[in-house]
């Protein structure tokens, strides 16, 4: 008897195939693309120096950061994932060109939405129930679709209360993984030949926490240390943090409270639609206290307790009624070792109070291992620590400038970053390019001195004879820090 025939699925060995090609599409896409950017810089920059007159160079160097603005939002665009990150990354008006700022700051919360039909697979294989059977009511249509995840909105049998349904994409882990090793590559390549700067350890960083973000009981598990944290330590919690539905949980679902808000991003948008002046004294006074909020919620996660939120980027920030503050996506937190945490307590008071002899010493406790290539030593590590981690920029800067001569970091090399550090320079920068938005400048260092000054104290590594005097204006500040 002859054995059966062996059927092919074509379309199965064409999905196999696919599947199997993908990352190295990815790869190529992203190697083609990135040398495109970077050789057309590096042209422009031989051809830039031909010109002598100062405003033509200006005017030169707008055209090219148009041109390169154009070719970064493609390649983000069309790769989604890991480059939308990127894009938020980047997109800021103190860290990049201002014609890169308006092309990726649209690029927020816009990775494509993966289909119903798909959500409601995923949903019932990770509650093991049929959909019907959980929510009385689910919105088809996502809130919104990011790099790892989309929200939907819905209700739970039983429950008066809506409830955010976050469900991760299928398939997305993979292609993120090959697209940080592309990125920490291409770093390891420019921090030898442009950017004096260990851009290694950085990537290092973000491929450790965009692999935590992929399991939401992890995510939940944070939400709800910080949302105690918060609760326990303040009167009134700066931010709001949403309640765990904690049944609802699963490593590709997580199911929290829905809190009612508008995205940073639309604040303004917002502000016009309610017949506010937007330079008045009432969109001002908002703004200032969104920004309070964020930033003493951020002081007290970071030197308090060093476990925080490691993502303020504007699509995780709602402004609520009243200018309330709410805080969403907690993917990628941070547990600093003590070490750090008192030891970046140190940096912010030596920014504070303008120590540059107190700054150096901070950056070595911190572990970060820095090449002298000037005169002024001091002074320009003082800038550098101001510019990497205070989100009021030092006199004269106004966007950061790597590959300028005149840069920091171009005369101060930092050979050696601890990636621990990143999570901090990540949300201070953040943070920043909040306020350079919200047309406010102002130091976090200055905000953070009271809790930084109350953290060493703790650990009894700080003494000062007018502590109590200082602990007593920074309970005032807090009363008037509320102030309506």
């Amino acid at each position: 008897m002859l054995p059966p025939p062996i059927v092919f699925d074509l379309n199965d060995v064409k999905q196999k195939l696919s599947l199997q090609l993908r990352p190295l599409q990815r790869s190529f896409q992203f190697w083609v693309r990135a040398i495109d950017i970077y050789t057309g810089y590096k042209v422009f920059q031989l051809r830039v120096n031909f010109e002598k007159d100062v405003l033509k160079q200006e005017a030169m160097w707008e055209r090219q950061h148009e041109l390169a603005a154009d070719k970064i939002f493609s390649m983000c665009s069309d790769l989604g994932g890991f480059f939308l990150k990127i894009a938020q990354i980047v997109g800021k008006p103190d860290l990049a060109p201002a014609a890169w700022v308006k092309r990726l700051v649209t690029l927020c919360d816009q990775a494509p939405a993966t289909s119903f039909h798909t959500v409601k697979l995923v949903l019932e294989n990770e509650l093991g129930l049929g959909i019907d059977d959980v929510f009385d009511r689910f919105d088809v249509e996502p809130l919104g679709s990011a790099s790892i995840a989309q929200v939907h909105r819905a209700r739970l049998k039983g429950d008066k209360g809506d409830v955010v349904v976050k469900v991760q994409h299928p398939g997305v882990q993979d292609l993120m993984m090959t697209d940080i090793r592309n990125l920490q590559a291409f770093a390891l390549y420019m921090q030898k030949t442009d950017i004096k700067f260990d851009l290694y350890s950085v990537t290092r960083e973000m491929e450790k926490q965009i692999g935590y973000e992929f399991d939401f009981m992890r995510e939940a598990s944070a939400m709800e240390r910080i949302r105690k944290f918060l609760y326990k330590i303040n009167r009134r919690t700066p931010v709001s943090v949403p309640r765990v539905i904690r049944d609802m949980v699963t490593r590709r679902v997580l199911v929290m409270e829905y809190i009612d808000g508008v995205p940073i991003m639309n604040l303004g948008d917002e502000i016009a639609k309610r017949g506010i002046n937007p330079h008045g004294k009432v969109a001002a006074a908002a703004k200032q206290k969104i920004l309070q909020s964020l930033t003493l919620a951020y002081g007290q996660m970071i030197l308090k307790s060093g476990f925080f939120h490691a993502d303020p980027h504007p699509g995780n920030i709602l402004i609520c009624k009243g200018s309330e503050v709410a805080l969403l996506d907690y993917g990628q937190v941070k547990d600093l070792p003590e070490q750090l945490r008192l030891g970046y307590a140190n940096l912010v008071l030596a920014i504070a109070d303008g120590d540059s002899v107190r700054a150096s010493a901070s950056f070595r406790e911190l572990g970060i291992d820095t090449l002298s290539k000037c005169e002024n030593e001091q002074q320009e590590m003082f800038k550098l620590a101001e510019t990497m981690f205070d989100t009021k920029l030092p006199p004269g800067v106004k966007m950061l400038q790597p590959f300028s001569d005149e840069s920091s970091i171009k005369k101060i090399a930092v050979q050696a970053f601890p990636e621990e550090l990143f999570s901090i320079l990540r949300t201070v920068h953040l943070l920043r390019g909040l306020s350079v938005g919200l047309g406010i400048n102002y130091s976090c260092a200055e905000q953070w001195r009271p809790i930084a000054e109350e953290a060493l104290s703790q650990a009894g590594r700080f003494k000062d004879k007018n502590l109590q005097h200082r602990g007593r204006l920074h309970g005032i500040l807090k009363t008037l820090f509320w102030r309506d």
